[in-house]
């Protein structure tokens, strides 16, 4: 056979002899991509970028001005949601003479507030010093719509600037007509209201 086939391509002229040779490369050719086409294609993964967590805002710290019966007085950081004893602790804790009965300890902290430790000795006298003792020194109460900064100074949780804060409420809306009303002024919340309110009047 393999004779024959030599015979057959002898009896071809050169230019049909080339024509075979092309016939047969392209048939090779064809061949060689039908069989890069059957074989499977890799698929291409495009991953989207991952948004980083959101982090949630740090609350502000509080600023709390410690005066009085304590070791350090000063202006101290504490975190959110502190209360009045985190901040006798920042200032080195009370002093022996200190009457801390005159403040509520548990009293949630504002940005920006004082406290004032004062002395057992003080508080004696206050009360020893009015009429009737202890009961007509807690009647002696302040009038807001009368008060000066110096005097809403001297009560629990109003410092300088939030005496400098209920005078200006006085001046743009007029005189206080009940003692709520204190918590229309920036800076007093419930808890200091509740505070305020067996030692102020109008």
């Amino acid at each position: 056979m393999d004779g024959g086939f030599r015979e057959w391509l002898g009896g071809l002229s050169g230019r049909e002899l080339v024509l075979l040779g092309i016939l047969g490369v392209v048939a090779l050719g064809g061949a060689g991509l039908w069989y890069v086409r059957s074989l499977p294609q890799p698929v291409a993964i495009h991953a989207e970028p991952v948004a980083a967590p959101s982090v949630s805002a740090t609350p502000a710290p509080l600023l709390v001005h410690v005066v009085g019966l304590v070791r350090e007085p000063g202006v101290y950081e504490l975190p959110e949601g502190s209360r009045v004893i985190d901040a006798l602790d920042a200032a080195g804790g009370a002093k022996r003479d200190a009457e801390l009965s005159a403040l509520n300890l548990a009293a949630p902290l504002t940005d920006g507030q004082q406290i004032i430790v004062p002395r057992t000795a003080d508080v004696e006298a206050l009360a020893s010093a009015a009429p009737g003792g202890v009961a007509a020194a807690t009647s002696a109460l302040v009038n807001i719509n009368t008060a000066s900064a110096e005097e809403l100074d001297t009560l629990p949780g109003i410092g300088e600037v939030l005496a400098a804060a209920i005078l200006q409420y006085r001046e743009e809306h007029g005189p206080f007509t009940s003692v709520d009303q204190l918590v229309d002024v920036s800076g007093i919340g419930e808890v200091t209201l509740e505070e305020l309110r067996d030692l102020v009047t109008i």
